[in-house]
């Protein structure tokens, strides 16, 4: 569900004068009051939050700086560490 931005028409309370956020579907109707004062408002055009891809997000560098540990397979059940504390090598023996 996006979340859409609005902004009072004109002199509203201190939650719509600066603008606020509303979590609503697509199928929802535009909000045309405020929630708190019931003031007239509207619809914010604003920039999306767009995330493409997520690849960066699996990385040794990424992984270790937040502290978790990273393996990969190095074959014959044998995983060996690239990021991250713990043992150089984990094995099903």
């Amino acid at each position: 569900m996006p979340i859409y931005e609005y902004i009072a028409d004109t002199d509203g309370c201190a939650h719509c004068a600066t603008g606020f956020d509303a979590l609503q579907k697509l199928a929802d109707a535009p909000l045309t009051q405020c929630p708190r004062c019931g003031g007239q408002v509207h619809r914010k055009l604003s920039a999306p939050s767009v995330a493409i891809g997520g690849a960066h997000l699996t990385t040794e560098k990424h992984a270790g700086k937040h502290g978790f540990t990273q393996y990969r397979r190095a074959g014959g059940g044998v995983y060996e560490k690239t990021a991250g504390k713990g043992p150089k090598y984990i094995s099903g023996d």
